[in-house]
Formats: structure tokens, C-alpha cells, sequence
């Protein structure tokens, strides 16, 4: 294995990165390094998060640096505010032996005017979020003309961020003779697109496979029933006790139901979302880099630029629409060569997603059982039984109070005292799953023929409204279907936009011109009532029970349109 003298590093970053406790290069590192020194090519490369690539640029790119030249010379995008930060401060760990570098952190929601004060005194390295760096463009604060080299770190995420227009704004300033090194964790068509279009004969550099997950992580999945999510998340949660965990969610509203529910029932819990403003987002970060929180509850847009070493688990409240996220999701844990798990808990219409995922990631899904309570209580007892035993007694500390102690207790005996202890540790714990009722696990769809034939023997499953409806749910029927280029995802968002309040959906059948759904019985009258009168276009809405839909002939009709407009319409 190389060591970073090999590489080529200078003394003054050795000494550096050795203090910050370097000892090998990673593989990242090993490839890219002594190629961005030697060389001003193009180079793509492709590795997970936690795998050393701010090191991969940032060495380099600062033993290139003219300090003499008091002008930006490297310019570094990235997605978000933490990530730019991040990468700043890594830059100026690295440089601790390098006399009078100057690097600059350029993004949104801090005082430009102190950020243009530093421009005009002069710095070698701009570390920016593309918006706020188009602005100071614009305001004729900052120029590109002497840059020779230009970083776009975590690509993919700018993208899927819709960065793609400032990107190509911001390198239309740059000069035509410059390096630019792209550092990504998937190969989307997007990033090709740019490097046909701004790389010259680029070198790529893969470490793993295009698209693949973090070779550290274990991928899990539990499924359950929609209405068991919530339950199943804190069983999982429970059976861990040692997790300090992500749990990703689809919307801003989830993920902050999901951290009170948890801030309810005792757990270390807050949320990470795009209705927070940028102090509450930087207090949030603050405590879970510090590990004063054990569960971060995010949206994905909200976790981009989030690097934190030690995550052991990421969890997903249901799985991605796009199955590149999830790839970024499992990589903030197994980083910086430790292990870790990613977990995913499902219901029935997403078990096809996680073929998908693991052809696309080159990795296999374990099932799993949720763990019975009788389970999670044995284990967390065990885990407070080996922190007993690994505790360090500071004997100089409590030597004074050990007598008063001793005869406090010196009436009970040492099984008495183990039980009390263990009894004031676990009471609400042992409690809560000696009344839970076990989580049922969903039967799995039928394969095709299976569906087939089932649908011949009992037609009312895809053919009208009478198929039951799980415990606690009621069914209902809308007047909208696959013709109308509807999908799950569309539909809950389109129910969840006209009902006020968050509304839980259950299954949902999808049919030609009509579907069926299933919603809490407490909340479907308040649904029904909130489509009335509504029309899309000039078509009537229908939302009613299904089993009033089969009796009016509604699921058998075709779309009912209103032909000529008329007037006091409610319109989606």
C-alpha cells in the first residue's frame, strides 16, 4: 500500500493529515492524488460519501495553489450550506503547515457583505453553493479569470437539487484552459451530459461499481401493514440500543409527525426539514454531530451535505421513488472504513422496489421478522448489563460517598439491588411490550398467475369496491384511474393537497378509470366532504364509500365529464 510521501504530498500537508490522524491513503485517494498533481486533465470519479474524496481534491489542489497569487485559483461547488462548510474546514485542516493560504466558504443564509469584505482582500480558494456564488458574480465582487481548476463535489446531488442551469452559468465565467474534476456518487444521464459537454477527454476513476452502495453496509428490510409504520420503527429503534441513526422521510409533514411522535415516547429525537430556518437547521446539526441527539428524523433534500462518520444505521420510513437517493441514503452510514446498516420498513407494493434497488446497488436485502417484545427487552437488558460491566470507576471521585452509600443499602441483598436497578432502568420499557400486541406481518402479493386466477375464483378483489378493508380503515372509491396517468405517489399527494390535515393512506388499487383507497374510518367522512363539488377541468370528481360507489354503478362508469362549464365549481 502507498504511503502519502509516495503520493508525492509535501511535508507541511503530511504533517497535517497525520495529526488529524492519517495513516494510509484510501483507495480514492491512491487514484486520484497523483494524478490531479501530475496533471491538469479532466477527471470524473466515482466513490460513495465517507470514502476520503475531500482529501483526494483537497491535497492536491492545495500544494497547486500560487500563494504568491492573491486571487482565486480553484473553484469548489458543492449542494449545500453544511457540505460547503465542511469542505472549507477540511481545507483548512489540511493546510495548518501551509503559510498564508486563504480559503473562502461562500453560501446563502450568512452576510454576503462580510463574504465580499474577504473577496476583496484576496483568497486562493472559493468553496461555494452555486446561487450565492451567481450572485456575487452578478454584483461584480468576485472573478473566475484566473482559476485553473474547478471541482463539482457530489454532483448528482446538485442536480437532483436543480442546480444544472447555475452550473452552466457559473462555468461560462471560467477560463476555457482549466482542469475540472467531477466527484460523484452515481452516474446519472445528467452528469454525463455535463462532462460531454465541459470535459475534455476526462479519466474516470471508479472505486466499487457505477451506482453501487457502500461495501460496509448491511441492507435490511421489515414489512409491515401502513398502519403498523410507526409501531414497527420503534420496535426496530428498541432492538438497537446503541443506534445513532438517520430515518429518512418522504415529506416535511412526515418527518416532523415522525421526531414529535418519537420526542413523545422518550426517544433523543429531532427533525430536519426545509420549513426549519437556517439557525434552527444549524442547532439541529450541532446536536447530532455532538451525539446529543441518538435519532436525526430528515428529508432528503434537507440531509444533502450532512457528513457525519459515525452513523450506525440509517433507516427508511418507506423507500424512494428514485432509487439513486436511496443509494446517498445507505452512504451516510459504513464510512471511513466502520460498518453499518441500512434498514427499510415496507409494505406490500414496495416489495418491488427492492429488486430494483438491489440490482442497482449489486447488493441483496435481508427479510426480517419484527422483533417481539419479549426480544427487545432481553437485548436492552443485556446492553445495560455490559455497560455495568465496562464502566470506569473513578474511585479518587466517589471514595467519600461510598461509605453513606453502603449503609443506605446495606439491608438489601445483592439480588435485591441488581433487581431494583434493573427495575428502575426498564419498568416503562418492560411494561410497554408486556401490553403491546404483536405487529402482523402483510401476506405478499400472489405472483401473476396466482393474481389471475384469484381475481376468476373471487372478482370483487379488482372488480368492485366490496373487497375488505384492513382493521381500523375504510375503503373508498375516486373516478380517477391509470388512464388519467395517476400512480400511488400522485394520488396521496393530490388527497393529502385537499384535505386539511395529515391523512395516513393504506392500500391503494389502482384500476383503468377508477381506483380504490384506504384511509383511518375516523377520517373518511372529513375525506369524502372535502371533495364535493370539486371538478378537474370540466370533469366531476367523485370520492365516495365503495361500497356506495358499487350500489350507484359508479366503479362500472366511465368518467363522467361536465361538459359545458359551470359557474361555483371548486377546482383542483
Amino acid at each position: 500500500m502507498s504511503t502519502f510521501q509516495e503520493l508525492g504530498v509535501i511535508p507541511e500537508i503530511q504533517q497535517a493529515i497525520v495529526e488529524l490522524g492519517f495513516e494510509q491513503p484510501m483507495p480514492v485517494q491512491t487514484e486520484v492524488i497523483p494524478q490531479l498533481l501530475a496533471n491538469t486533465r479532466d477527471i470524473i470519479a466515482l466513490a460513495q460519501t465517507g470514502t476520503g474524496k475531500t482529501a483526494a481534491f483537497g491535497i492536491p489542489i492545495i500544494q497547486k495553489i500560487n500563494i504568491k497569487q492573491l486571487s482565486p485559483q480553484t473553484l469548489i461547488l458543492c449542494p449545500t450550506r453544511e457540505l460547503c462548510l465542511q469542505i472549507a474546514g477540511d481545507l483548512t485542516d489540511y493546510s495548518t503547515y501551509v503559510d498564508d493560504i486563504k480559503i473562502l466558504p461562500v453560501y446563502g443564509g450568512s452576510s454576503i457583505e462580510s463574504q465580499i469584505r474577504t473577496l476583496k482582500r484576496g483568497v486562493h480558494i472559493i468553496v461555494a453553493t452555486p446561487g450565492r456564488l451567481i450572485d456575487l458574480i452578478k454584483r461584480k465582487t468576485v472573478s473566475l479569470a484566473d482559476v485553473h481548476t474547478v471541482v463539482l463535489d457530489e454532483a448528482d446531488e446538485m442536480l437532483n437539487m436543480g442546480f444544472s442551469e447555475n452550473i452552466d452559468e457559473i462555468l461560462s465565467y471560467l477560463p476555457e484552459e482549466r482542469s475540472m474534476l467531477l466527484f460523484s456518487a452515481t452516474m446519472p444521464k445528467e452528469i454525463e451530459k455535463i462532462t460531454r459537454k465541459y470535459m475534455k477527454n476526462p479519466m474516470e476513476i471508479t472505486i466499487g461499481r457505477k451506482n453501487e452502495g457502500a461495501q460496509n453496509v448491511r441492507h435490511l428490510y421489515f414489512m409491515v401493514h401502513a398502519k403498523d409504520k410507526y409501531l414497527a420503527l420503534k420496535r426496530i429503534v428498541d432492538y438497537y440500543p446503541n443506534i445513532y441513526g438517520i430515518i429518512f422521510c418522504r415529506t416535511r409533514k412526515e418527518t416532523q409527525e415522525i421526531a414529535d411522535k418519537l420526542l413523545q415516547d422518550g426517544y433523543d429525537a429531532d427533525s430536519l426539514h426545509g420549513d426549519l430556518s437556517q439557525a434552527q437547521r444549524d442547532l439541529v446539526m450541532a446536536k447530532f454531530r455532538n451525539h446529543n441527539l441518538q435519532l436525526l428524523v430528515a428529508t432528503d433534500v434537507a440531509a444533502r451535505g450532512l457528513d457525519v462518520d459515525d452513523v450506525t444505521h440509517i433507516l427508511n420510513y418507506g423507500l424512494p421513488d428514485d432509487f439513486e437517493v436511496y443509494t446517498h441514503r445507505s452512504g451516510r452510514t459504513g464510512r471511513a472504513g466502520k460498518t453499518g446498516t441500512s434498514i427499510s420498513i415496507i409494505h406490500t407494493k414496495e416489495k418491488g422496489k427492492i429488486a430494483q434497488i438491489e440490482k442497482l446497488i449489486n447488493k441483496q436485502f435481508e427479510k426480517r421478522e419484527i422483533p417481539k417484545g419479549d426480544v427487545i427487552c432481553e437485548k436492552q437488558l443485556f446492553n445495560f448489563v455490559d455497560k455495568i460491566e465496562k464502566v470506569k470507576v473513578n474511585e479518587a471521585e466517589i471514595a467519600l460517598l461510598l461509605p453513606s452509600i453502603f449503609r443506605k443499602l446495606e439491608w438489601l441483598e445483592k439480588e435485591d439491588i441488581i433487581k431494583r436497578i434493573v427495575s428502575l432502568e426498564f419498568n416503562r420499557l418492560i411494561e410497554y411490550y408486556q401490553q403491546a400486541e404483536e405487529i402482523e406481518e402483510p401476506q405478499e402479493y400472489l405472483s401473476r398467475r396466482g393474481r389471475d386466477e384469484s381475481r376468476t375464483k373471487r372478482g370483487e378483489r379488482q372488480e368492485n369496491g366490496s373487497r375488505k378493508a384492513e382493521k381500523g380503515y375504510a375503503r373508498l372509491f375516486i373516478n380517477v384511474g391509470k388512464m388519467d396517468n395517476v400512480n400511488p405517489a400522485t394520488l396521496m399527494g393530490f388527497i393529502n393537497d385537499n384535505v386539511k390535515g395529515k391523512v395516513p393512506i393504506g392500500r391503494i388499487d389502482l384500476l383503468k378509470s377508477f381506483s380504490f383507497f384506504e384511509v383511518p374510518e375516523e377520517v373518511a367522512n372529513k375525506v369524502v366532504n372535502s371533495f364535493r363539488g370539486m371538478y378537474i377541468e370540466d370533469r366531476k370528481l367523485i370520492v365516495q364509500w365503495a361500497q356506495e360507489a358499487e350500489k350507484s354503478g359508479n366503479w362500472k362508469a366511465k368518467p363522467e365529464f361536465a361538459g359545458k362549464k359551470q359557474k361555483n365549481k371548486k377546482r383542483y
